[in-house]
């Protein structure tokens, strides 16, 4: 089987290379979607969130280079 569908926030933090503070801001400030589950409200993030997430923050800094990202050299097709 596969890799799980919801990763804990240490070990989302721990695949960007990120402290579990910063990831959990990421989480608060609404930046990374994730839920929380079980009766004392643990957040998980779902991987493709994750990876979305990812992707996101590559368009932005391409635009921040004044690079066209993936999707607008995809969308001018």
């Amino acid at each position: 089987m596969g890799q799980p569908r919801f990763m804990t926030l240490p070990d989302a933090a721990a695949e960007l290379a990120v402290s579990k503070s910063q990831m959990y801001a990421l989480v608060k400030s609404g930046d990374l979607p994730a839920i929380q589950v079980g009766g004392r409200g643990q957040w998980r993030v779902e991987r493709v969130k994750l990876e979305e997430y990812i992707v996101r923050m590559y368009e932005q800094a391409e635009k921040q280079r004044g690079k066209p990202s993936p999707a607008d050299l995809s969308a001018e097709q």
